[in-house]
């Protein structure tokens, strides 16, 4: 019986430890009004959307990869990092389905909505720069684990 719970063990460390964001490339979003590099399946194919021109709708998708990240621009409504995130954190909680804030940092976080026993994770970064502030999350084309949502987490940080 111990032997397996050691196996058990070692299972998940090494399954945990298998993201595949330093096997991405440098993605330069310049050229779709975002003006930050990220890190992206070679295969991620990005499609830009003006919204009423008040807000810049890039997403970056290789569903191969399961990679589904969404960038919102838009002018920022204060320079204050902390109310920015702040916000964000907010229109998270304010989810019915919210379950859990896993990890918080000064400038994003990851976070768990729960829809019965299924668990559904996300995550929100943001940057602000000059007057614009960029929010970085998962997309809504589909559902993540918690590894897959780390690993974009990391591929969009600065």
């Amino acid at each position: 019986m111990r032997y397996v719970a050691i196996f058990a063990l070692l299972f998940s460390l090494f399954a945990c430890t298998g993201e595949p964001a330093p096997e991405w490339k440098p993605l330069d979003l310049t050229k779709h009004n975002v003006p930050v590099t990220i890190a992206a399946p070679d295969s991620a194919r990005v499609k830009a959307t003006n919204l009423s021109g008040i807000m810049q709708d890039v997403t970056i998708t290789s569903p191969d990869d399961r990679y589904a990240v969404q960038v919102l621009a838009s002018q920022a409504s204060t320079n204050d990092m902390a109310r920015l995130k702040s916000e964000q954190l907010q229109l998270v909680r304010d989810n019915r389905y919210f379950a859990s804030v896993v990890r918080e940092e000064p400038q994003g976080f990851v976070f768990q909505n729960k829809i019965d026993t299924t668990s559904i994770y996300g995550f929100r970064y943001i940057i602000y720069q000059g007057d614009q502030e960029f929010v970085f999350q998962n997309s809504f084309s589909g559902t993540f684990n918690l590894a897959e949502v780390e690993a974009m987490y990391a591929a969009v940080k600065q």
